[in-house]
């Protein structure tokens, strides 16, 4: 017999208060104004626009690869309903993410060059490799362990693996240049925060149930794929980021993400990275706060849906 879902007895503690969070973050990349980053785009150096292309184009590859398989397989392994929709509903941002980046090209970038980035993203081997190292992992889940090892990629994708592509908007951003293009940015490192930390605590709850012997077999395991993904992520930093000679900036910010995404996960940090390591216009971008702006410029990070609406009546345009 297939059971339904059903919200008014909670399965957990936390995942209802995701799903509301999830539900209060949503937005569409129509709502962020974009053209005005047109003439700033135009004035970048052209191994600046190679490189910002390129980063964008790895990131959608990414999240088409998230929504594609790895939540819905995640989603389909795990037993209750309330989790499997939150999982749902988060793969379909990960669409919405993969779409924003499209609007993005289409803003600042001609057809000849958006088909070129995506020919780029098919051939580059080491972008490649990274999908397949994740996409083994997501495959592969056949019980509870491998679930378990599973989430910890997905972790590893969400909360280590897009921040090489998010460093050089944010960058860009922090020096007041393709601003609204860094709000989209903003918006998605806001999803990507709940995501991993959702899929987190979800994989801890089942590495509890695994037995001693599991255990350790799905510790190592893991640790191996983290080994292999930042082995990966070392090669294609220095790819992109070689020629403006930020390399070195890159992996330091991925190596304090990547002790982020062991924090969600409840393991050790890898390399203990302090905030203040990073630059400063980057580690300023990664708050998800509300930002302010005035009525004429980017939307921002901090528009709210009616989730409430009510009809207007007479009653209320009494003063």
């Amino acid at each position: 017999m297939k059971p339904a879902v059903n919200w008014n007895r909670l399965e957990d503690e936390f995942t209802k208060v995701f799903w509301d969070q999830n539900v209060r973050q949503f937005w569409v990349d129509e709502e962020i104004p974009l053209t005005d980053d047109k003439l700033t785009y135009a004035q970048l150096l052209p191994e600046e626009r190679w490189t910002y292309e390129r980063i964008l184009g790895g990131l959608t590859l990414l999240d088409t690869e998230q929504g594609d398989v790895g939540m819905p397989l995640i989603g389909k392994a795990v037993e209750k309903q309330q989790q499997k929709a939150v999982l749902s509903f988060m793969g379909a941002m990960e669409h919405m993410h993969a779409k924003s980046y499209s609007s993005i090209f289409s803003t600042l970038c001609t057809m000849p060059q958006i088909d070129h980035i995506f020919e780029w993203v098919v051939t580059n081997d080491i972008l490649q490799t990274k999908v397949d190292v994740v996409t083994k992992r997501y495959e592969g889940i056949k019980d509870r362990q491998s679930l378990y090892e599973a989430m910890s990629t997905s972790v590893f994708l969400e909360s280590f693996l897009f921040y090489s592509g998010f460093f050089y908007p944010l960058y860009l951003a922090g020096q007041g240049k393709l601003i609204n293009s860094g709000e989209i940015i903003n918006l998605i490192i806001r999803d990507e925060a709940i995501h991993g930390m959702y899929t987190g605590m979800l994989a801890q709850g089942i590495f509890d149930d695994l037995t001693a012997k599991q255990q350790m077999a799905a510790v190592k395991n893991v640790q191996l794929t983290f080994e292999q993904l930042y082995e990966l992520e070392q090669k294609y930093t220095q790819e992109l980021y070689r020629e403006l000679a930020l390399e070195e900036e890159v992996e330091t910010f991925i190596r304090y993400n990547a002790d982020k995404a062991m924090m969600n996960l409840g393991l050790n940090p890898a390399f203990h990275v302090d905030p203040s390591m990073v630059n400063p216009l980057v580690i300023n971008g990664l708050r998800t706060e509300t930002k302010n702006h005035d009525f004429f410029s980017t939307k921002g990070n901090g528009y709210i849906k009616a989730l409430k609406v009510e009809p207007l009546t007479d009653e209320d345009f009494i003063f």
